[in-house]
């Protein structure tokens, strides 16, 4: 009797050893087989020149033990080593990463957070809702990712080839509206002035920068590390984009502000902040042309492979889309956050409005940071003992209960100003928001990474994602519109005092509802009396709208999605891109 007959037939014999991406080991996945072992065939393709992970993913797939009934699997856990127990290279990779995420925070930061703010003075929320148009392009990078993977030139590197074009781009374009920004503010949205659709298209072109920058970033990001170590990935482009986030959001907006620059800084008080957007602009804009002149001398790259085709991807996405469940998931995703955009957009400016302050606001979102930081490793721990999509339902209901709080804390702004009680009453107002909006966040992502399909790659979960992102940018145009159409005010005139008359004298009454007229109103020595404000009725009705969705169809459709076995969840053999 040969060996090979000696051998338990119920026990698949051990392959031989050959270098091989695409191995005949049904476990050969780098997981633990059923006897608690790891597979033999794992360091063989480890030590291969260029592992696919698609071809790992579908000998899983193949494997006896692999099956689409079996229940949603955990996520799986994170490395438990920590930055200083990672190989140097690793390390100085890690560390690149992290200033390449970090310099996409800087525009991504302004263009979502802070010059929302500073248009207050000078703009409507309509005005305000078309600026939010700039950030749609990270929202919708997904339709042109294709061709950041697979149009590159060989003599660069495949990710050098976008990243150092579109940071150097990004940073004369930022030299330049550095030194015209701040007449553009003061100009746009009057007449002779830039229009706020023109100014938004300079904001535009920063987001589209920054969103294929983090196209190419991302997938220089698992190959910039090792096989073991690519988790790290994540990492990085979470503590990167936070931190320029925070940089242009927080910091900026702090030593934007004349009263805390007068507080804490100045002897002799003045009505500008130590920093302005325009030099904050200019600084970022060099630091971008320095990084990205050192980058292209003194970082090398590995050479690369080409993968699959621009169409192929697409065929794989529409394949995708056309799945029942992702349709279902798909317009949950875009009606979803309706309910809290009046809440997540609005609310801030309502309170700058009513005279908070620019450095009160920074303060209250310093506090907010290091929370969300600690709020979301908990969500994280909560998805793993409760099913994601519950939790996700929990998340929802809070950040209702949020919006209607908010409203309240509008509501009873003080008549003497921002006193102790209030700016607490304020930031646990935001704590709480912040915690609702993080355990959404979380859950979803962990539903997203269980459901997707491994065979196709990163396709479906970044659909999937762009969805979700999609659905949070959409309405906000909408919403400040309206809160302008519900708003009542109407202009007085008041007695002729050449002391305070800039403008035109005011002699008949008119509405003031806009910025632009409230501005008239004012320069010409009238007073604008708010009659109705339009915040609390738009706010009032996308929680309605949130709160009538989500019991009727939302919570229903998915608690049932997460019930579904995986197979629900695939495309149809022969429906996919075949490698």
């Amino acid at each position: 009797m040969t060996a090979r007959a000696r051998r338990p037939q119920n026990k698949p014999a051990r392959p031989p050893l050959t270098i091989k991406t695409e191995a005949e080991d049904a476990n050969g996945n780098g997981h633990l087989n059923g006897n608690g072992k790891m597979s033999s065939g794992v360091e063989m393709r480890r030590k291969a020149a260029n592992p696919d992970a698609d071809n790992v993913a579908a000998n899983f797939v193949k494997s006896e033990s692999f099956s689409l009934d079996d229940p949603i699997p955990k996520t799986p856990s994170l490395n438990n080593h920590g930055f200083f127990d990672l190989p140097r290279q690793d390390q100085r990779n890690f560390l690149l990463l992290v200033l390449l995420y970090f310099l996409q925070g800087i525009p991504m930061g302004l263009a979502t957070g802070s010059v929302p703010f500073l248009l207050k003075n000078h703009m409507s929320y309509s005005e305000i809702g078309i600026f939010s148009l700039a950030s749609y392009p990270y929202s919708l990078k997904l339709f042109w990712s294709p061709f950041v993977d697979a149009v590159w030139s060989p003599k660069i590197g495949r990710r050098k080839t976008w990243i150092v074009p579109i940071q150097f781009l990004s940073g004369f374009g930022m030299l330049w509206l550095g030194s015209h920004v701040e007449d553009m503010m003061a100009t746009a949205g009057k007449p002779g002035g830039m229009t706020a659709f023109s100014f938004m298209l300079w904001w535009f072109f920063l987001v589209l920068m920054c969103a294929t920058q983090d196209i190419a970033v991302d997938g220089w990001a698992l190959t910039l590390l090792t096989p073991g170590n690519v988790s790290y990935a994540s990492t990085a482009q979470t503590v990167g984009l936070t931190a320029g986030h925070f940089m242009s959001y927080t910091v900026f907006l702090a030593f934007n502000a004349a009263d805390f620059a007068n507080k804490w800084f100045r002897a002799v008080p003045s009505d500008d902040g130590l920093l302005s957007l325009g030099g904050y602009l200019k600084f970022w804009g060099w630091s971008y042309i320095i990084v990205t002149v050192g980058l292209g001398l003194l970082k090398k790259e590995d050479k690369s492979q080409n993968e699959d085709g621009v169409w192929d991807v697409y065929r794989i996405m529409w394949g995708i889309l056309k799945l029942k469940n992702v349709q279902t998931i798909i317009i949950v995703h875009l009606i979803a956050k309706i309910g809290f955009q009046a809440n997540d957009g609005v609310t801030n400016l309502k309170l700058l409005d009513k005279g908070f302050g620019k450095d009160n606001m920074a303060l209250t979102v310093l506090i907010d940071f290091p929370f969300e930081i600690g709020l979301g490793y908990y969500a994280g721990m909560w998805s793993q003992k409760y099913t994601p999509m519950r939790l996700w339902c929990w998340g929802f209901v809070g950040r209702l209960v949020a919006a209607l709080s908010a409203q309240f804390v509008v509501a009873i702004f003080p008549d003497e100003g921002v006193t102790s009680w209030y700016l607490l009453v304020v930031i646990a107002e935001h704590l709480f928001s912040t915690f609702t909006n993080t355990i959404m966040f979380v859950a979803v992502s962990a539903f997203h990474a269980r459901v997707s399909d491994p065979v196709i790659g990163g396709t479906y979960m970044t659909l999937l994602a762009t969805v979700c992102n999609l659905g949070g940018t959409f309405p906000r145009y909408f919403v400040l519109r309206l809160v302008d159409s519900f708003t009542v005010a109407t202009c007085e005139p008041g007695k002729p005092d050449a002391t305070i008359i800039k403008g035109t004298l005011i002699k008949d009454a008119f509405s003031c509802a806009v910025q632009s007229e409230k501005e008239r109103c004012e320069a010409g020595g009238g007073t604008c009396h708010m009659i109705h404000d339009g915040y609390y009725t738009v706010n009032i009705l996308c929680v309605l709208f949130g709160a009538a969705t989500f019991f009727w169809y939302i919570k229903p459709k998915v608690l049932h999605l997460q019930s579904l076995p995986l197979r629900a969840w695939r495309l149809a053999p022969g429906n996919e891109n075949k490698r």
